[in-house]
């Protein structure tokens, strides 16, 4: 029998504490962040140190396997088996077993989705199609954070098949080598840069926009294999602080509000290679990043990582809300103590032992959360708070018909929806406050389409028909808006329909009303020839008021029939989740009476100023209120048998529009 061949064995870099010391900088700023945002706001940028040292100490390995023996690919993907599975196994399987007992049917049923992609490490996309003006509230989705690690994931599985390529066609020259490396860095980072502001949801889920921060770890490492550590000590010393220094202004100065990554991203990508670069034997380095306490935290980043945001969410779940500075403070101590546990019976009693048996326990551990991801999504396995009554409210939450039985039509280059053959056509120009009422028009459609006009809806969430109002982190708004107003004053339309979030754009004495509104007036403003006119703590909301005057004037100028929408009552006290009684960690149930909630006095004015508007302008006034008040003072929440009314705090669901929003008819309908 002839020998075996031998399998070429990886290469290893050589340990560094002061690694381990900057992976608990990055740690302990992601958990600082997401625990107590408004003390660490950059704390993020710690997913973006994370990635360089990843892709520093993966491409050491690849560089040295490469230059020696050769790489192999099979032992290269049992060892991130090894490494990334026993934390994660443990981590997925927790939050499962916890979501099955306190999460509803739609929460747990994403929960199963999100364990899916999890477990295929994709999750980052999903996130990314996910994202959206309905999405679900970020804080409440318990593995948001294994998108980091799908992206890095996602790199392992490209990178060294493009680094054996450069290697084998450029016959190991290093020159090829770097050539290549850079190229991919500098593509990843003009994605990044070009995207970040007209794609700002894809370029921060995407692996492409992301790749030149792990490539940029990677370029370090090609760089320490060939040059001698640092002899200038001053140069040394110089890197290690200018690192921290870099490190400690992305801290500061990136904030939810910037365009990240972008350029903001090169200030924790460069602090951390600077760091990475000067060496162990730097004074920083040595006595600050290569401390014990400091090390002890980077020994366990990884399941602290994995462990927090769970915790964290699953606290705002149980309190219904932010949760209080204790249970945060609580929870930030227990994801300590499970990360040590973890990291102490979990991932070091695996690593010590040997054989294919480990990894293909762990992989096989994998696929059996694949198929619980499967059986969750496909609702086979119910929550346990799944009393029927407490469904029905849970299902009005996902009540949401746009642009079902729409035909989606190209106009002027924009994308609209139509419905109806009527000889007079009708543009409804608004946000998600005109798109809610989608399925009247289709309702009218299926019992009477002979009366229905020829509708388009031109619309677009959190984008108010009212010219120069804007909001930066919606730049493709006002683009949009332009090209549908000249749709709208062109031959090819009769009536326009103007609506919005007028309380959430208008009503600046109030907080944004409803977990689903639109952003807060503080991104908006109005912008004119003087600049730039904040809607909340400026003057923007009366000239924007004004212009939407002179929009409707310009509009019956030029022929046109207009119709303005008032707002429904809209406020957190119509979210359909409250009318959900118990505790989530006992039991649950739902009122089948009808219920109202108070119509919010400052609304009641806002409405009396729109409807003033309206007359000075010439346009007719649709009023939702008479079909979901029961008086002038109290409006429906539910209705018979307890059906809610509302989708969320500041939309109505589908099913009560369809028969509900008859309002609407004069405008869309032919008089008979």
């Amino acid at each position: 029998m002839p020998p075996q061949e031998e399998q070429p064995q990886l290469a290893h870099p050589k340990y560094r504490p002061d690694i381990d010391g900057l992976r608990a900088i990055a740690v302990l700023s992601v958990v600082g962040f997401h625990a107590f945002p408004a003390w660490v706001k950059g704390g993020f940028i710690g997913v973006d140190i994370f990635f360089v040292i990843s892709g520093y100490l993966i491409s050491t390995i690849i560089f040295g396997s490469l230059a020696g023996e050769g790489f192999s690919y099979a032992e290269f993907y049992a060892r991130r088996i090894r490494r990334i599975f026993p934390a994660l196994l443990v981590v997925m399987a927790a939050t499962f077993v916890f979501g099955w007992y306190v999460l509803l049917a739609d929460e747990f049923r994403q929960l199963g989705k999100h364990l899916l992609a999890s477990a295929g490490f994709v999750v980052n996309l999903v996130l990314w199609g996910e994202a959206g003006y309905f999405d679900t509230v970020a804080e409440t989705k318990p593995l948001l954070h294994l998108w980091s690690l799908a992206v890095e994931e996602q790199f392992y599985i490209v990178w060294p098949v493009l680094l054996g390529l450069a290697w084998r066609f450029g016959g190991g020259k290093g020159r090829s080598m770097l050539a290549w490396m850079w190229a991919v860095t500098l593509l990843s980072f003009l994605i990044n840069v070009l995207g970040v502001h007209r794609h700002a949801t894809a370029t921060f889920y995407s692996p492409l926009p992301r790749m030149w921060e792990l490539a940029a770890g990677a370029l370090l490492a090609w760089d320490a294999l060939r040059r001698e550590p640092h002899r200038n000590v001053f140069r040394r010393e110089l890197r290690s602080v200018s690192g921290l220094v870099l490190i400690g202004l992305g801290l500061v100065l990136i904030s939810k509000g910037k365009a990240f990554p972008g350029f903001w991203g090169l200030l924790p990508v460069l602090g951390a290679c600077l760091c990475i670069s000067a060496g162990p034997g730097a004074w920083l380095n040595r006595h600050l990043l290569g401390s014990p306490p400091m090390v002890w935290v980077g020994l366990i980043s990884y399941p602290l990582y994995l462990w927090h945001w769970p915790l964290l969410a699953f606290a705002r779940i149980l309190e219904g809300g932010e949760a209080t500075r204790e249970t945060r403070i609580a929870a930030v101590i227990l994801s300590i103590a499970l990360a040590w546990l973890t990291y102490r019976f979990v991932e070091l009693g695996l690593r010590r032992r040997r054989g294919g048996a480990v990894v293909q326990g762990l992989a096989s551990g994998m696929v059996a959360l694949t198929v619980v991801g499967l059986v969750l999504y496909g609702r086979v396995l119910p929550p346990r708070n799944n009393d029927p009554t407490v469904q029905a409210i849970v299902a009005a939450n996902a009540d949401w018909a746009y642009p079902d039985g729409l035909k989606e039509v190209a106009v002027k280059g924009e994308t609209l929806y139509r419905i109806g053959e009527g000889k007079e056509r009708v543009l409804l120009l608004g946000d998600s406050h005109v798109e809610q009422f989608g399925p009247r028009a289709v309702e009218l459609d299926r019992v009477a389409p002979e009366a229905l006009k020829t509708l388009y809806f031109g619309t677009r969430g959190a984008c108010p028909p009212v010219p120069q109002l804007f909001e930066d982190r919606d730049p493709g708004c006002g683009p949009r808006r332009e090209q549908l107003l000249k749709f709208a004053f062109s031959a090819d339309i009769d009536t326009v329909i103007l609506g919005g979030c007028w309380t959430c754009y208008f009503d600046i004495g109030e907080t944004t009303p409803g977990s689903s509104a639109p952003p807060p007036p503080d991104h908006y403003y109005f912008l004119d020839v003087q600049g730039r006119h904040l809607l909340r703590g400026g003057d923007g909301v009366a000239r924007s008021m004004t212009s939407l005057e002179t929009l409707i004037k310009l509009l019956r100028t030029a022929g046109k029939k207009v119709y303005l929408i008032l707002n429904p009552p809209l406020s957190a006290s119509f979210e359909p989740r409250l009318l959900i009684h118990g505790s989530r960690l006992g039991t649950m149930t739902a009122s089948t009476m009808p219920l109202s909630a108070p119509f919010p006095p400052a609304q009641k004015r806002l409405q009396e100023q729109m409807r003033q508007l309206a007359e000075r302008a010439g346009a007719i006034v649709l009023d939702p209120a008479p079909a979901v008040c029961v008086s002038d003072q109290q409006c429906m929440r539910s209705g018979a048998g307890g059906d809610p009314v509302y989708k969320d705090g500041a939309h109505l669901r589908a099913g009560f529009v369809r028969d509900g929003a008859t309002f609407l008819d004069p405008a869309i309908t032919v008089s008979r």
